[in-house]
């Protein structure tokens, strides 16, 4: 197997398995706890090393899983004294946490090579370098197993339990009453995320997961207002993101994780700006036609049917609109049908008063000047 495919195979394992879960941390708004997850596992790395005095991925996996699963437990043990918030919880516990394993580093690692740039950052491209023997068997790159089965873990997890996390993650109280248990599922959830990161982290980077796990989703979120469409267009982007990435860092001869996570960011931006319902362009597009549409209406309402308003400058002044903005109205109703040009002036047709009488927008004419007449 080439270079090229293992380190391909290996960011959309970890871009699809992210996405996966990172999906339901997106809509609880907890989107940080990978991040803090990632930084929190280095006592456990360093723990584990302590006791097995290897540097092998195995103990080291175990380790940091143990602390991931610690961070969460203590994120949810501070949420729940419903003192702090989230965000604070999190916050609170992975700084904690990492400043423990660099003072574990420094006092017990000292004489030791422990390259923390390897153990918490990694790099994907020496995946295809790191083979997985089974006694004097290669079996491939380590990393393909590794993420590949975290990959599996999770569309398993997700498979069986999604009508539960869809009713834990929308209405934690319905789902109480269903029968369901929010707070295990909750903590089912925590589970696959640390476990995915934990198992994402050593092969490609904290960078790459972290951005995986969030803006994929992230971008997802901006294009469907449907969990199952979002839960696939996410991995459709992180495999998207790393793919482009990979062929982007051969291009300019650049970092491939790096170039893979700023993949992703230019993905969410244009989702960001062009998503047909909730980008800034539609949204943009949306709230001009609406005010042209409340333009129409206002100077409909001050026009009659067979009599010609003429006095234009009055108009003007009493909407305070421009005489650019004046004509594009008159404009738009004149191409509609709703009004037609008279001496001078404007005269509401039978399409406009059909109009004004199913909107029925009430006007008050006391304060109207007298538009009337030529």
């Amino acid at each position: 197997m080439s270079s090229t495919l293992v380190i391909l195979l290996v960011g959309a394992f970890v871009a699809a398995s992210c996405a996966l879960v990172g999906a339901f941390l997106v809509l609880r708004r907890m989107s940080l706890l990978g991040d803090a997850i990632s930084h929190a596992v280095l006592p456990g790395i360093v723990i584990a090393f302590m006791l097995t005095g290897t540097r092998s991925s195995i103990p080291m996996l175990i380790g940091a899983g143990v602390l991931g699963l610690v961070t969460v437990a203590l994120v949810e043990l501070f949420n729940r004294t419903q003192r702090l918030r989230e965000d604070a919880s999190i916050g609170v516990v992975f700084p904690a946490l990492f400043s423990l394993g660099v003072i574990l580093v420094t006092r017990y690692t000292a004489s030791v090579d422990f390259d923390l740039d390897c153990v918490l950052y990694g790099e994907i491209a020496f995946a295809p370098l790191d083979i997985f023997y089974l006694g004097d068997l290669s079996l491939g790159p380590r990393a393909l197993w590794i993420t590949g089965a975290v990959l599996l873990v999770n569309l398993v997890f997700v498979g069986l339990f999604f009508k539960e996390l869809k009713l834990a993650t929308f209405d934690a109280g319905l789902a109480a009453s269903l029968g369901f248990s929010p707070v295990l599922v909750h903590y089912l959830l925590m589970g696959a995320v640390s476990l995915t990161v934990v198992g994402s982290f050593d092969a490609v980077g904290a960078i790459l997961v972290v951005a995986m796990l969030i803006t994929p989703p992230a971008t997802a979120y901006l294009l469907t207002d449907r969990l199952g469409t979002m839960l696939g267009l996410s991995v459709l982007v992180g495999v998207t993101a790393s793919s482009l990435g990979y062929g982007a860092a051969r291009l300019i001869d650049c970092s491939i994780a790096g170039a893979m996570a700023a993949s992703a960011g230019v993905l969410f931006l244009l989702a960001l700006l062009f998503s047909p319902r909730h980008g800034v362009v539609a949204r943009t597009l949306r709230h001009r036609r609406l005010a042209e549409h409340m333009d129409d209406k206002i100077l409909l309402s001050h026009l009659d049917a067979g009599e010609c308003v003429a006095a234009e400058s009055s108009l003007r002044e009493r909407f305070t609109w421009s005489e650019a903005h004046f004509a594009r109205t008159a404009e738009r109703l004149l191409r509609a049908g709703l009004a037609a040009r008279c001496a001078g002036g404007l005269v509401l047709t039978a399409e406009g008063e059909r109009l004004l009488a199913e909107t029925r927008l009430p006007v008050d004419r006391s304060q109207s000047p007298d538009l009337k007449g030529a």
